[in-house]
């Protein structure tokens, strides 16, 4: 039976991976590899991912416009993946913020589109016609 309490343990554990994690940390991946590349600071290794992470968020998702609710400030898109979101294709009720933007479709246009979660809610920033771009 072990008599020490948790926090000893916990202190313990601490003491000895405390010290290797900041000096992974401070070395990064490839430290000591025959490469011959010293590994980027965290900064630049963020600042490199920052563009990527950009297009992702910029990139418009294909769709099909269902219906439109001009009062509720609502469209229903039956669309493809959106990447920014991480959501695979469906039919779903967006909102917009930009009543206009409803002035930009009809139901059965072929549509590329702007979202992002707003609020809990999901929310259509832009959108064009499917051959544009």
């Amino acid at each position: 039976m072990n008599t020490q309490p948790k926090f000893v343990t916990h202190l313990l554990a601490f003491a000895v991976f405390a010290p290797l994690a900041a000096v992974a940390q401070a070395h990064g991946p490839g430290h000591g590899t025959s490469h011959g590349l010293a590994a980027k600071p965290m900064a630049d290794a963020v600042s490199a991912a920052a563009p990527a992470a950009a297009s992702a968020a910029t990139e418009m998702a294909e769709a099909e416009v269902r219906k439109i609710d001009k009062d509720a400030k609502k469209m229903t898109l039956k669309h493809g993946p959106i990447k920014n979101l991480d959501m695979p294709g469906m039919t779903m009720v967006f909102q917009v913020r930009d009543a206009g933007l409803l002035d930009k479709a009809k139901v059965g246009d072929k549509v590329k589109f702007s979202a992002e979660q707003r609020e809990g809610a999901y929310v259509v920033t832009a959108i064009e016609p499917a051959g544009k771009r």
